[in-house]
């Protein structure tokens, strides 16, 4: 998405052995120069999270501090990505989700930014996409395969647009 939109990126992205949760609040750019960089760069910031919860395996959440660019991406969500709710209410965002702690890296650029959660399903995991051939470590099918299931596509579609329309971008 940020490669379509001509935007910057920076990731964190744990070892695959590694199976605890970091909460955000913990990723400090003061242990990392490319973060620093990365936030004093940029003006706002979009943070993609996966999150997976009984009763919301088919809704994105999206907390943060920038709620006016919460608001924009929830639009670009709502007609990109068919057969999920958007959630941009902060009171309908569990408490643990909502991504406001001052610490966490997506409040630090200069306008601070949104935290998207991502149930499983549009990550292209679980049931739904069993027989679906995809570039997935683990998944179903065989022969050429494309690298993302179809929700993921319209996902980064959305989120590309989201990134082109904004405003004060």
């Amino acid at each position: 998405a940020a490669a379509a939109a001509g935007a910057s990126f920076y990731a964190v992205v744990q070892p695959p052995d590694l199976r605890w949760h970091v909460p955000s609040k913990l990723v400090d750019p003061e242990a990392s120069v490319a973060l620093a960089a990365f936030i004093d760069h940029v003006d706002v910031a979009i943070a993609i999270h996966g999150f997976g919860r009984a009763g919301l395996f088919t809704t994105m959440l999206l907390g943060g501090a920038n709620r006016d660019l919460a608001t924009h991406v929830a639009a670009s969500l709502r007609t990109g990505v068919e057969g999920y709710e958007v959630v941009d209410d902060l009171d309908a965002v569990p408490v643990e989700l909502r991504g406001l702690h001052p610490d966490n890296p997506v409040n630090r650029p200069r306008r601070a930014g949104v935290q998207l959660e991502l149930p499983p399903r549009v990550r292209g995991l679980g049931p739904f996409w069993a027989d679906h051939r995809t570039a997935h470590p683990g998944s179903a099918g065989a022969g050429p395969a494309p690298a993302r299931v179809p929700h993921t596509e319209a996902l980064i579609a959305a989120l590309a647009a989201a990134a082109r329309s904004w405003p004060d971008q």
